[in-house]
């Protein structure tokens, strides 16, 4: 009872959207329709500026450490990981916005900090190593984020979060899937792209046999 009770209470607690309604109660627009199309802290960022950007943050890290902290107080560790998925689910697909929320990072960075702080250094280690190689954030970030579930087996042997972890990161690049369209051509537009077998060659050699 109590558990059904408070996955539907962490479920509305993430379909508060802070990109959403920063960018309702400053400019009067919808997130949505602005920039990449995502409501979430980085298209707020660009859209809102560098306050849009962290005040997105602030809200959407609160209420998933608020809501795991009010479960918390009724809940064992094991119901804590479904209501951790509750709020990932409510950011995500948010009903009162049409289930069109944002991609859920955020939500998944503050459940590991309530649910398995440590890990967070893991992920900050990857982070590092792979923003040097590659000047961006948004696939070393993903890599980051994978290691976490590891993390978590690798420090503290909790089997149960490390699998809710892996769930919930397996939701998160779904919900990056249009990133990905973005980023790699399809195998189609591979091929047109690549060159001729002997490009010049038989043309040359036809020149010089005349």
């Amino acid at each position: 009872m109590y558990t059904a009770a408070a996955f539907i209470f962490c479920y509305l607690a993430g379909c508060i959207n802070g990109a959403y309604l920063l960018a309702r109660k400053w400019q009067g627009k919808d997130i949505r329709q602005m920039g990449s199309g995502n409501a979430g802290a980085r298209n707020a960022g660009r859209e809102l500026g560098k306050r849009g950007f962290f005040y997105t943050i602030l809200i959407d890290a609160g209420k998933t450490v608020a809501a795991l902290a009010a479960a918390d107080a009724f809940l064992g560790h094991s119901a804590l990981l479904v209501c951790a998925f509750a709020v990932l689910c409510g950011h995500i697909w948010p009903a009162p916005l049409g289930f069109r929320g944002g991609k859920g990072v955020v939500v998944y960075l503050a459940s590991a900090l309530y649910l398995a702080p440590a890990s967070l250094l893991a992920a900050f280690i990857v982070l590092l190593a792979g923003w040097s190689v590659t000047r961006r954030f948004t696939v070393p970030g993903l890599i980051a984020m994978a290691a976490m579930p590891v993390s978590i087996y690798l420090l503290a042997g909790d089997v149960p979060a490390a699998v809710a972890f892996v769930i919930m990161l397996l939701i998160v690049i779904a919900a990056h899937n249009d990133f990905f369209i973005r980023k790699w051509p399809s195998r189609k537009a591979l091929s047109s792209q690549k060159a001729p077998p002997f490009p010049d060659k038989t043309v040359e050699l036809g020149a010089q046999m005349r």
